[in-house]
């Protein structure tokens, strides 16, 4: 790892103490095994180490095990401040506000759908649009645009692209308060107002999945959210705020840069410009910010109508006779306002989680129903090739990572390096050996995606199983694959 000194805390925790850099204020903490510690890049440890030094930093800085080097933090970086004296920062949220995961059941299994596999991937690559730039098919004014960033998934109810019950199985029910559509420049709007309802690139998929009874490791959990037929078919969608939320980042950091000499405050990254939370520009952003989360949870919202149209389709029955039910939906880009106990005191902090998922546990005051049983579902996206899992929250994320976890692979290459390494044409080939349809926008965009630009998912979600911050309940098989 260089430069740093890292200490073995655990069998899967490292911890770079405050000595290792002029400025940090807390350690940092890396959570990894050996295997994923060692393989991790530099910018990883310099990144966490820079966040570390931020004004209001609680406890640690942290780096889940998925961890790759990102704009200004380390994706799959996690930071909690206090409301009072710490920070907000876009760079710890990430461009793609509330990108995240959602998975919906279906009554279906592989044998069922195997024959028209084919048929539905096309259907959906049709309903769905992939790609850089690609329009949806909603057409609203920005009035109602405006209106829809601040109630979140319920206009998608109100609208007919979804069902009431949908809601509960959303984080924040969809919509997260605090949201002031004022507070989005027109630019963010005019790149949002066209792309409800669409994956967009990069690392974005929709994807047709199976449930292998062997890949199923806590059976009453998975029953219990949804999945217990052998086989069972079930589709997880990988999406975020598009251009909306890119152009609010963009914003925010050009008014935070020259804040931050009004409030002198410093930082080892200029991409980690910040504003304390209690400041007019920092709330400005987090109301801003919430719209491109709530906005978010509508695109996922939408492409899971166009998801259920299309199973509708080709199979002659209605969504619901298809048992076509939201297991959950989480955000993996975002900051939030949260209790959480630092130093044996509960206390108000906004917790910074950027390709990291929330882990809350049985018994949290936020989860109502069936999650307030077994936990807050938690939805790890794997690469294309390999498997994605669910797991569930527990107490001890709570306790140790401020109720957080993975949130996916975590790549090990750049996208340049992937394209050059790995051919688009081969690699569908491969795919469809394993028995896996892939369509994609472009063929450079099916080729940055190659599984072997990743990281072991299996050795990631063991990591955070084996500690305890997030408990396995099944492994996901790919068989279908819409690529952005």
């Amino acid at each position: 790892m260089g430069k740093f000194k890292a200490d073995k805390v655990s069998e899967y925790i490292w911890e770079i103490p405050p000595t290792e850099k002029e400025g940090m204020l807390v350690p940092a903490r890396i959570f990894a095994s050996d295997k994923l510690f060692r393989e991790m890049d530099e910018g990883v440890f310099e990144q966490v180490t820079n966040m570390a030094c931020m004004p209001g930093i609680q406890k640690y800085a942290m780096a889940m095990p998925d961890a790759h080097w990102g704009y200004g933090s380390p994706v799959g970086g996690v930071a909690a401040f206090d409301l009072e004296e710490g920070v907000i920062s876009p760079g710890i949220v990430g461009f793609d506000v509330n990108c995240g995961m959602r998975l919906v059941t279906t009554n279906l299994t592989f044998k069922e759908v195997q024959p028209k596999l084919r048929q539905l991937v096309n259907l959906l690559f049709d309903k769905v649009p992939v790609g850089v730039g690609r329009k949806g098919f909603i057409k609203i004014s920005e009035k109602e645009f405006r209106e829809m960033t601040e109630i979140g998934a319920k206009w998608c109810v109100e609208k007919g692209f979804g069902w009431e019950k949908d809601l509960k199985a959303i984080e924040e029910h969809g919509c997260i308060k605090g949201a002031d559509s004022g507070k989005v420049t027109k630019k963010a709007i005019e790149r949002g107002i066209s792309q409800i309802g669409t994956l967009g690139s990069g690392n974005h998929y929709l994807e047709i999945q199976i449930a292998d009874e062997s890949a199923v490791f806590d059976k009453k959990t998975a029953k219990a959210l949804g999945i217990a037929l052998p086989q069972q078919v079930v589709i997880m969608v990988h999406c975020g705020s598009r251009g909306f939320g890119h152009q609010t980042a963009t914003d925010y950091l050009g008014i935070f840069e020259p804040a931050m000499k009004k409030y002198k405050i410093e930082v080892k990254d200029r991409q980690l410009a910040c504003v304390p939370y209690r400041s007019k520009e920092g709330a400005d952003y987090y109301a801003a910010m919430v719209c491109a989360a709530n906005s978010a949870f509508v695109n996922r919202q939408v492409i899971m109508h166009r998801i259920r149209e299309s199973f509708s389709q080709v199979f002659s029955q209605s969504a619901e006779s298809l048992g076509m039910d939201l297991v959950y939906d989480v955000a993996h880009n975002i900051a939030k306002v949260e209790k959480h106990k630092v130093d044996g005191v509960m206390k108000e902090l906004i917790v910074h989680r950027k390709g990291a998922t929330r882990s809350f546990p049985p018994g949290h005051a936020e989860l109502q129903g069936v999650f307030k049983e077994v936990g807050q579902p938690v939805i790890v996206g794997g690469s294309m090739e390999t498997g994605s899992f669910l797991c569930v929250g527990t107490q001890k994320a709570m306790a140790d990572t401020f109720g957080s976890t993975m949130h996916g692979s975590g790549r090990t290459m750049s996208r340049e390096k992937a394209k050059k390494l790995f051919s688009a044409d081969s690699l569908q080939k491969s795919m469809e050996k394993k028995g896996i349809i892939v369509k994609a926008a472009s063929k450079d965009g099916l080729a940055e995606e190659a599984g072997g630009a990743y990281k072991s998912i299996s050795e990631v979600v063991d990591t955070m199983h084996n500690l305890g911050i997030s408990k396995k309940v099944a492994g996901l098989r790919p068989i279908g694959n819409i690529k952005g």
